[in-house]
């Protein structure tokens, strides 16, 4: 069984999903995403059988809406998408420049998905006034509706009856957590974007985050965070405070298209911050996970029936 995906999304930790897995308790059950995005995390959490229920939270309304739509209604939602599709083939960049139109004017969810298929890259953008605004990939007609329509199926399967989503404020999840849950928290990077940015729907302030994670913190609530990164010598953003107590493990994700592209060898690394009561529970200590191909095709594992994954203790 391969881990579907319900679109590209730019940002989003499928690829390096399996890496961050070996740092949830075997015996999660719940997973919180307040930052979800695509659910990327969540989706690969459930195909692994890695947690027993899931809460998918953007404050993207029209993006929080669609994912609604694929855990609960993917055929209706395939078959619209299908329609939408087969419209696109005798002018298709006026056709995605009329559906981009519709949906800033409606926020209809459905619209959205047909955009985030058939956008540059998966690259979201949006404009001052919070619309859509990324233009067509002129090389292809997005995903064919029978690999979406098989997509969505998979997810739907996966998550349904199992998972509530919501478009909060990250800190209304954040003060909702229950005991028992984990929180994988992977909002806007600071470093790249600032607390505005066009290819986020909204920013976040870096000091009421670092409030928001003290208050977890005193809760000895169970979190994961991505939110800083390097690329060569070049750190974006500044990196969360030691006063957290939060142990750093760095993730090298490969070269980054554009160093391959200059020909340099600059590695992309990202940060991810595990809480004080979660490294304290897994015995996890301060470490580099090195570059490799076959970290990256972890993907394509058959899943784990819950309660049968180990997590090390002392990942190298």
């Amino acid at each position: 069984m391969t881990v579907p995906q319900p679109f590209q999304y730019q940002g989003s930790k499928r690829a390096l999903a399996s890496l961050i897995l070996q740092y949830l308790p075997a015996s999660t059950i719940r997973l919180v995403e307040p930052f979800c995005g695509s659910a990327a995390l969540s989706i690969a959490a459930a195909a692994r059988g890695r947690a027993k229920e899931f809460w998918l939270n953007d404050v993207n309304a029209p993006l929080a809406k669609l994912l609604s739509l694929i855990v609960n209604s993917p055929k209706e939602l395939g078959k619209f998408y299908k329609e939408l599709w087969r419209a696109d083939h005798e002018d298709a960049l006026e056709h995605y420049y009329q559906v981009r139109e519709s949906f800033n004017r409606t926020q209809d969810a459905q619209l959205l998905l047909y955009l985030l298929a058939r956008c540059v890259k998966g690259a979201v953008r949006y404009n001052g006034e919070g619309l859509f605004n990324q233009s067509p990939d002129k090389r292809r007609l997005g995903t064919q509706p029978e690999t979406m329509q098989a997509n969505l199926n998979a997810i739907s399967a996966l998550l349904r009856g199992k998972t509530i989503i919501t478009s909060l404020s990250y800190e209304n999840v954040l003060a909702n957590v229950r005991e028992d849950d984990v929180v994988y928290m992977d909002p806007p990077y600071q470093g790249v974007c600032g607390e505005r940015d066009s290819r986020y729907f909204s920013g976040i302030a870096f000091d009421d985050f670092v409030a928001q994670l003290a208050v977890l913190n005193l809760k000895n609530v169970r979190y994961l965070v991505s939110y800083d990164g390097r690329l060569g010598n070049r750190s974006y953003g500044r990196p969360l405070p030691a006063k957290l107590h939060l142990t750093l493990v760095e993730i090298e994700a490969g070269r980054s298209s554009q160093a391959t592209l200059l020909g340099r060898d600059e590695m992309t690394v990202e940060s991810l911050y595990l809480s004080p009561a979660l490294a304290e529970e897994l015995e996890v200590l301060p470490t580099v996970h090195r570059h490799r191909r076959d970290e990256q095709m972890q993907l394509m594992e058959k899943p784990v029936p819950y309660g049968k994954a180990k997590t090390p203790k002392r990942v190298s």
